[in-house]
């Protein structure tokens, strides 16, 4: 039932994020003018150079604001990623484990034994 819950709570993210690939994108590019426009002013001159890159800045601010749904990508991400671990760190369960031998010796015929005392 576990695998189940994974199963539907991946496929769910999955459509979360590839739904809003565009709003990623554009949320990628807002940081982009956010970063450069912090950049440059840091490393601007004259103060000409300093007001445009602000203006750059804001602007990047402004459209990270209109892409809102790729925050939400970014959750659905971070929720197929945890999906992913999850996945990896449960053992596949079989019907017939309990009776299935391991390679070392000793420890079948411990159970073996045991199952012969019963």
């Amino acid at each position: 039932m576990k695998k189940f819950g994974l199963i539907v709570m991946g496929t769910i993210a999955g459509i979360v994020a590839l739904v809003n690939l565009g709003s990623l994108l554009g949320l990628a590019l807002s940081a982009l003018l956010v970063f450069a426009g912090m950049h440059f002013y840091l490393k601007g001159g004259s103060t000409l150079s300093k007001v445009l890159w602000i203006a750059v800045g804001i602007i990047g601010l402004l459209t990270a604001v209109a892409n809102v749904p790729g925050f939400f990508g970014i959750l659905a991400i971070v929720g197929l990623w945890y999906v992913v671990r999850k996945w990896k760190q449960q053992p596949l369960v079989l019907a017939n484990q309990a009776t299935a031998f391991s390679s070392d010796p000793f420890t079948n015929f411990e159970k073996q034994w045991q199952e012969l005392n019963k």
